[in-house]
């Protein structure tokens, strides 16, 4: 099991970058960038690359409506020119809000697009001439523009062909699709002990149509950790992303966390949290969230307890864990997470 994190922006921008060269050497396997609608992923993933010289680096995500195919695809190899081959392209379809309140683009076809990207992009690094029919065409067919496109390859050659994808995903057709195309998934608000059920059917269905090039899919879960006697009101850290995400993220109807933890056997508690971030109570919303749901999606304890969560994610098919250290000396609790994991 390798060893995560995402970019933690508490210190601000410079500063959280900066950061990254400690945990590196703290032993750290991957950073994860993430994009939504503040500062681009892409310039903070190459000052990265420039600054770090083992560590992975990872977006978590680039979210498909924002560029174009071909531009994922020269973004991914120019990131994987410029860190030696550390980058791993990391792609979602974000949400309604974000992506037609932020970035002005209709949220269709989620699950289409997501397949031909990763096609495009694929075909991209190995250097084929790009033609492309479908909801993307390459080049634009006659009838639009000005009818002088032509196909082309990617003038460049890629320090990798086989840039990893990875794909944040939570629905079941969505998760489906990862597991049958993607090197990598990112769940989130994963609990170890209730994933199968959850999401058992949809990775098995994936995996029977994966092809064997691709090798096992890669799992990144985790949570807040910290290890010592007496931390477990760290816990409460989470509650507030918690509530946001369960109850603010996405409309009533339309709220893919909500439904998330709703499946996991908390439906009552999920439509109480809803209606009061909707309604503009937030502090109630966070208050609503039950503690046993921050214990499951956290790994907060003494060591002894820690080891056995570290075992539970890896026991679910998790391969990389992913947390966020909030101890009192977090560069300590990840050296030590490393020697467990």
């Amino acid at each position: 099991m390798r060893l995560s994190t995402m970019l933690d922006y508490s210190r601000g921008i410079k500063g959280s970058l900066d950061a990254v060269v400690d945990l590196e050497r703290a032993g750290l396997d991957i950073v994860w960038v993430a994009e939504a609608y503040g500062y681009d992923a892409v310039s903070q993933m190459g000052y990265l690359a420039a600054t770090t010289e083992t560590i992975e680096i990872g977006s978590a995500i680039l979210p498909i409506y924002s560029r174009t195919p071909t531009l994922l695809a020269q973004t991914a190899a120019g990131l994987d020119a410029v860190s030696g081959g550390r980058f791993i392209l990391g792609l979602g379809a974000s949400g309604p809000q974000v992506i037609e309140g932020w970035h002005g683009v209709a949220y269709t076809e989620p699950l289409e697009r997501t397949r031909e990207i990763i096609e495009i992009c694929r075909r991209v690094w190995r250097r084929e001439v790009l033609t492309n029919d479908g909801i993307y065409p390459i080049p634009l067919p006659a009838g639009q523009g000005t009818g002088l496109g032509k196909p082309l390859k990617l003038i460049t050659h890629p320090d990798r062909a086989t840039i990893p994808v990875w794909i944040a995903s939570m629905g079941p057709k969505n998760v489906e699709l990862t597991a049958e195309v993607a090197d990598g998934w990112f769940p989130f608000l994963f609990i170890p002990e209730k994933a199968a059920t959850v999401w058992g059917k949809a990775l098995d269905a994936g995996r029977a149509r994966r092809e064997a090039g691709l090798g096992p899919l890669e799992v990144a879960a985790g949570g807040l950790v910290a290890v010592g006697e007496g931390l477990e009101h760290l816990r409460e850290l989470a509650r507030g992303m918690t509530a946001l995400y369960v109850g603010g993220m996405g409309a009533r109807n339309r709220n893919f966390y909500n439904t998330l933890v709703r499946r996991y056997g908390y439906e009552k508690e999920a439509e109480l949290i809803q209606d009061l971030y909707l309604d503009g109570r937030k502090k109630e919303a966070a208050e609503a969230v039950p503690a046993e749901l921050l214990e499951e999606t956290s790994l907060i304890g003494p060591a002894g307890y820690v080891q056995e969560r570290i075992a539970a994610y890896a026991e679910a098919g998790v391969t990389v864990l992913n947390v966020t250290p909030v101890g009192p000396d977090p560069l300590a609790t990840l050296t030590q997470l490393r020697e467990w994991v």
